[in-house]
């Protein structure tokens, strides 16, 4: 792959090859190539409707036609009481807009919390039919969903083939199986046939497992002595082809069902009592924010800062490039946190153990204060890197960091009329290869704000890559147009910084002339990554959740659970995650704190039956399954030096059923709940019986 730094000029066919031709300019050089494909790189724009939206529901837009939002309140549209998430507020990735719209969630539930539960009616099931040492009366139900199996697979034929097998009293075929009609005939039959397994032949059980476990519940029986045979995916859309083939494959996952059906067992989900109070650790404005949401809508927070004051990093900013002021922001805020009854301050200290699981954990600081509590929010925040001895880095006062250069500002001590920026100090680089996000943004920020003060004065941003994304374009066009000067250099040549005679020269290879420049500012800025929080990677194994290589705390899933850890009742916001603008970070923040709401708005959770169990008479205590648990779920408990007296410990609260564990177990003292050893083998002897005749 050949990166070219350049803008297509012009894409044109060429007439004799029908090829496409490229015009471009690279190195001040003009080049044009030909290539068979070209694939256009497209941005976003607003919905065709979203000004007649806007008119209709009286929010305003911002000048590019997008939602109008605030720099401190990123799903908030102008009009109090509609929120917003997602692309429509500006151009974003999957993450940020996940994130978004579970903070847009938690600023809707804010307006609503008096009526929360008030509407709610707990489901009431009938007493459960004891199935124990009865014999297996199974019911299977086939389904063609339409045509995505029944124009595949010969349904009636293997209806007809599930009744002639063992234990089978009962079968029929629907359209869908899944339908309510179908679902109250499943019930019926049930009752009717005496009927204590269910097998239901139909599509994936990720999506309509949980339904049909509802169905038998309903019906009286245990919610676990059901199983699903997948003759969707496994079967008629890979099979679409050969529709006898499929149907033989389809008679054999039947039987494979049925088969484990036989050994299904009642299983019982573990109802454990959640502490509805709240912990947050940090308090930036990640931290702030989430703790404020919390206690907007009724929850008691703890709220744990290492600083003897709030803000974080918020407190470094000064300026913003909107305009807006971050400054009298904290303020508000911080008097908010301190006029709110439900959040309790900790300030000058730090984490010092904590114990538990989802709902019900134990933290004790190091100022000694204990407290109990049903979920953590990770805000721990970031620190701007600190890049000593480079570019005369600590050496000459004159040369500082993005985040001090501001602070001078504020206070009007920069003086002089010749200014530099190195972008990318710290980052991009092998030791952290990572590009801090907000560097370049802030740089246009600083620059424009010295042109604004004097118009003659010399500005040069020296970079690799400019990368002021989204809305924040237009600060970079605004830098440009007020006459700051960009230098492009390569990150093979970086720029050499000298004193000379107390004074700072800087020099450099100009990447777009390939001629030498030497500047001679009064003052050199660098903007100097983002690296994590000091005690981070402490924190981390006492939450027993994981970081990456760079030492940020790392989600579940990028894309599908950006603010949530793998570990239940435990979620991240701000730069403890990675680099992110103030309206990311609160975004996020809100986020973190609607999916911990989803956990402490409720006096008990309900986990599912199928988890890992140990035989504690066959647990040798050899502590291979510890490490390989993803969720932390087991411990080894005994002591290390009898190894006969060490076993395995499994916390079903933390448990997700995955069976990692039970796999790596070489002494089989762990088996999986649902999934037992003489199930499996069950389904692999009916596949090899042969049959679908």
């Amino acid at each position: 792959i050949r990166f070219v730094r350049s803008r297509a000029a012009a894409v044109v066919e060429n007439p004799k090859t029908k090829n496409l031709m490229i015009k471009y300019v690279e190195n001040g050089e003009p080049k044009e190539e030909e290539f068979g494909l070209v694939v256009l790189a497209v941005g976003l724009t607003p919905p065709a409707d979203a000004e007649n939206l806007s008119r209709v529901m009286k929010f305003r837009l911002n000048d590019d036609g997008f939602c109008q939002t605030g720099a401190f309140s990123p799903v908030e549209t102008s009009r109090p009481g509609i929120f917003v998430s997602g692309a429509f507020s500006s151009p974003k990735d999957i993450p940020m807009t996940v994130a978004e719209a579970s903070g847009a969630a938690a600023k809707a539930g804010t307006e609503i919390t008096a009526s929360r539960n008030t509407l709610i009616t707990k489901k009431v099931y009938p007493k459960e039919i004891d199935v124990v040492g009865k014999e297996p009366r199974v019911g299977v139900f086939i389904c063609h969903c339409g045509i995505n199996i029944g124009g595949v697979v010969n349904v009636p034929e293997v209806m007809e083939y599930a009744k002639t097998l063992p234990n089978v009293v009962y079968a029929e075929q629907n359209l869908y199986t899944c339908s309510a009609d179908a679902q109250e005939k499943i019930k019926e039959k049930v009752k009717e046939h005496d009927l204590n397994r269910v097998v239901v032949a139909s599509c994936t059980p990720r999506t309509h497992e949980p339904l049909f476990q509802n169905t038998i519940r309903e019906a009286g029986l245990n919610a676990y002595l059901f199983e699903m045979a997948n003759i969707r995916d496994q079967c008629s859309w890979i099979h679409m082809h050969e529709p006898k083939a499929a149907t033989k494959k389809a008679k054999a996952l039947v039987r494979m069902a049925l088969a484990k059906s036989r050994l299904l067992e009642p299983l019982e989900n573990l109802i454990i009592n959640v502490n509805q109070d709240a912990l947050v650790i940090g308090g930036g404005v990640s931290g702030m924010v989430s703790a404020l949401e919390l206690a907007k809508q009724g929850i008691k927070v703890h709220l744990v800062e290492r600083e003897k004051e709030l803000g974080g990093n918020l407190r470094k900013l000064h300026y913003l490039p909107s305009g807006d002021d971050p400054d009298e922001y904290l303020k508000k805020v911080d008097q908010e946190i301190r006029a709110n009854k439900n959040i309790t301050l900790h300030l000058g200290t730090t984490v010092k153990t904590i114990d538990g699981y989802v709902g019900n954990f134990k933290t004790q600081l190091t100022d000694g204060s204990e407290m109990e509590h049903g979920v953590v929010v990770v805000a721990v925040g970031g620190r701007e890197y600190k890049p000593e001895g480079e570019y005369l880095y600590g050496k000459n006062a004159n040369v500082m960091t993005l985040l001090e250069f501001k602070g001078k500002m504020k206070k009007g001590e920069v003086k002089g009329d010749s200014y530099v920026f190195i972008q990318c100090v710290g980052s991009r680089e092998d030791k952290f290869p990572n590009c801090s996000r907000v560097c370049c943004t802030g740089t246009m920020t600083a620059a424009n704000k010295i042109k604004d003060k004097d118009p003659n004065a010399k500005v040069y941003v020296l970079y690799r890559d400019i990368r002021t994304y989204g809305f924040r374009e237009k600060y970079y066009k605004e830098a440009a147009q007020k006459g700051v000067t960009f230098i492009r250099f390569d990150d093979e040549k970086k720029p050499v910084v000298e004193d000379k005679g107390g004074k700072i020269e800087v020099r450099l290879i100009d990447e777009d002339t390939g001629k030498e420049v030497v500047l001679r500012p009064d003052c050199l800025v660098l903007a100097s990554g983002t690296r994590p929080e000091e005690g981070s990677e402490e924190l981390a194994p006492m939450l027993k959740v994981p970081i990456t290589k760079e030492g940020f705390f790392l989600e579940a899933h990028m894309k599908l659970r950006p603010v949530d850890f793998a570990t239940s009742g435990i979620y991240l916001a701000g730069l403890a995650h990675w680099p992110k603008f103030i309206d990311e970070a609160i975004g996020q923040a809100s986020g973190a704190a609607s999916r911990a709401l989803t956990i402490i708005s409720k006096q008990f959770l309900e986990t599912q039956g199928i988890i890992a169990a140990v035989n504690e008479m066959v647990c040798n205590g050899c502590g291979i399954c510890e490490p390989v648990c993803e969720y932390k779920a087991i411990t080894i408990v005994g002591d290390p030096n009898t190894p006969e007296r060490r076993k395995a410990i499994i916390n079903e609260g933390l448990c997700m059923g995955c069976g990692t564990c039970v796999a790596a177990c070489p002494s089989g003292a762990l088996e999986q709940k649902g999934f037992k050893n003489n199930q499996i083998l069950a389904q692999i002897d009916a596949a090899l019986v042969g049959g679908g005749k």
